[in-house]
């Protein structure tokens, strides 16, 4: 088990020393940065916005830019959050608490040193347990057929709905809206068209591209451009770079923080719908109980940096794991990636690993090989980052849109996509006014058509009875959890309105 491990990474290794594949890895790494740095933006809509680029490119290629964006967003969200006061995406909010009374006691570039370290040192200890864990995922994902896929998808649709944040019923909703539109087109079976409204262009169904560019990319820029940021000030921001690296007492200090954070963090990457923001608002709370000094949380603690910024960044490696493994996403950026792989013609899902291994152990080794590109730019290039935040806020919009309408065209040469993303544009903006989440909408287009096609395989198999779902264990399994993920709200609930009667 160990020597197919280390040989199966060490061949996503060779894949990525290739110089293409690095370049890749380092302008993606480098464009997340950015978009962390950049409020508004966000990693799902950078991710989006990047998709018409890397259509029709080499799958590992592609993976490894749209991938590095990911985690370099984690990276990015802390400089704004330490110098600042304003994060740079929701997984680093919690980083304010203490990073910004460090900035003004002269200690930022300390918290973004010690963040940078603690992100490296989580970020590749969450890829070795996701190391660990592939290939028995990829020998259990051979017992998978029909009726395990579509109890796969139920878990997902299910795990989404009660897990996303916020109302269940919202999520479920924005779920079921998103099945509806997965139906348009033909049907797989008979041909017989769907939801088409005599509309030629739209018998292969609503395109993924246009959707997510427009409910993640176009929507974040209105609302960006609406609310404008009041965050640029006359602050200075200037700091010597030997300040960045912390003490021997500095690193003993917070050493165990960034370890428990990078524990933490990938464990609740691994729960879908979970994600880096809850596991840094975790992290925080048992610094601040484990402390000697708990005072000093909300007022400049070291570990109050170090522990939050470890947890996002190696929640954002465990949630590779049911993304790759089950084709699960746990949030609105994995959504993304997971519609980048169908886009890339690779089947996301338990066997993806033994269909496509190539391409994931390349992903895997790509994340390795970034996170070493993220702890240098995140230490030697700080100053840069911080002078680009103040000059690039007023032509952000102007470019990611001309980007958006540049790059959905361009696929097909088509104006039905570009009526389709600005759709989903007001579709996004009007989630956004209603506070429903927006991820779920994208996760069913992409799966409800893969739901569909197992759940009329499963039939066929079984010649019509639906009992194939419940007599073959792993579905039945499947199933039974995402029944009690939709209960267990319901009984929580009961006794407390019951002691309210």
């Amino acid at each position: 088990m160990e020597y197919d491990v280390l040989s199966a990474l060490g061949g996503g290794f060779a894949r990525m020393m290739d110089w293409r594949m690095l370049a890749a890895c380092l302008a993606g790494t480098f464009a997340g940065t950015l978009v962390g740095v950049l409020p508004g933006l966000g990693p799902s809509a950078a991710i989006a916005v990047l998709l018409p680029v890397t259509y029709g490119a080499d799958p590992l290629f592609a993976l490894v830019a749209m991938s590095g964006v990911y985690v370099g967003a984690m990276y990015g969200g802390t400089i704004t959050s330490v110098m600042l006061n304003v994060p740079g995406e929701s997984a680093s909010v919690v980083t304010t608490f203490d990073g910004y009374p460090l900035a003004k006691q002269g200690k930022g570039a300390l918290a973004l040193g010690l963040a940078a370290i603690g992100s490296f040192l989580a970020g590749t200890l969450g890829l070795v347990f996701l190391t660990i864990v592939a290939i028995p995922l990829a020998s259990f994902a051979l017992k998978f057929g029909p009726a395990e896929y579509f109890a796969v998808m139920i878990l997902a649709f299910t795990l989404i709905a009660a897990l996303t944040g916020g109302s269940v019923v919202k999520a479920t909703m924005a779920l079921a809206f998103g099945l509806l539109i997965g139906t348009v087109g033909q049907d797989i079976v008979s041909g017989f068209p769907r939801l088409t409204f005599g509309s030629m262009d739209l018998l292969d169904g609503i395109n993924f591209l246009p959707a997510v560019v427009g409910m993640f990319g176009l929507a974040e820029v209105l609302q960006d451009i609406s609310n404008p940021s009041s965050f640029l000030t006359d602050k200075k921001s200037r700091f010597r770079l030997r300040e960045v690296i912390p003490t021997r007492a500095e690193f003993r200090e917070t050493i165990g923080a960034m370890f428990r954070g990078g524990f933490l963090g990938f464990f609740i990457g691994v729960l879908p719908g979970a994600g880096a923001t809850i596991a840094s608002f975790l992290s925080y709370g048992i610094e601040k109980r484990v402390s000697k000094h708990p005072e000093q949380f909300g007022k400049g603690a070291l570990c109050g940096v170090a522990g939050p910024e470890s947890a996002n960044n190696a929640a954002s490696s465990g949630a590779f794991v049911p993304l790759l493994s089950l084709g699960i996403p746990g949030s609105s950026t994995t959504a993304v990636l997971l519609g980048a792989l169908v886009l890339l013609g690779i089947q996301p899902g338990p066997r993806l690993f033994a269909e496509h291994p190539d391409v994931v152990w390349g992903l895997i080794a790509s994340l390795y090989i970034g996170n070493v590109m993220l702890l240098i730019q995140n230490t030697v290039m700080v100053p840069f980052f911080v002078w680009l935040l103040r000059v690039a806020q007023k032509v952000l919009p102007v470019v990611v849109a001309t980007l958006c309408f540049i790059g959905v065209y361009s696929i097909n040469n088509s104006m039905t996509d570009i009526w389709i993303m600005l759709a989903f544009t007001v579709l996004g903006c009007l989630f956004k006014y209603a506070d429903i989440p927006a991820s779920p909408v994208i996760i069913a287009l992409v799966l409800g058509p893969m739901a569909e096609a197992s759940f009329r395989q499963a039939l066929v198999i079984s010649s019509g009875s639906p009992l194939v779902f419940l007599t073959h264990p792993i579905s039945a399994v499947l199933l039974l959890i995402s029944a009690l993920t939709l209960i267990y709200p319901l009984l929580r609930r009961g006794p407390g309105m019951a002691e309210a009667a």
